[in-house]
């Protein structure tokens, strides 16, 4: 069982940066790959960023790429997104998540098999 905490959200005016946390509780964290995801009001969760279980290798949608930058500290049990240029479009709630299983598209939120609570990001014009 893993128990995800994230933090670092905010009111930020465009162009800003911010870098959220997600903390996880539980033994493993090394063994899970982690993903981020963001739903806007009215919008469906969509996928944001995703991290190997070593940290080796990250995937971006398009839409952030170039602008966050996904890593971890496995040692600290911690996962992280800086997020820089930010627009009033990335407004949303951020979700940090993790996945066990290997050989899947973590770009689907059905690949994950935990997930934070969520912390709010508003980007003002």
């Amino acid at each position: 069982q893993v128990q995800l905490v994230e933090s670092g959200g905010g009111l930020v005016q465009a162009g800003g940066s911010l870098r959220l946390s997600c903390i996880a509780s539980g033994r493993n964290f090394s063994t899970y790959t982690m993903g981020w995801f963001r739903q806007a009001p009215g919008k469906e969760r969509e996928f944001v960023a995703r991290i190997s279980r070593s940290g080796g290798s990250t995937y971006y949608a398009d839409s952030v790429k170039g602008r966050f930058t996904t890593s971890r500290d496995n040692a600290k049990n911690t996962g992280y997104l800086q997020m820089n240029s930010l627009k009033p479009e990335d407004t949303a709630v951020y979700y940090c998540a993790a996945g066990a299983r290997l050989n899947i598209d973590y770009s689907r939120e059905v690949s994950y098999d935990y997930w934070g609570q969520g912390t709010q990001v508003t980007v003002s014009s």
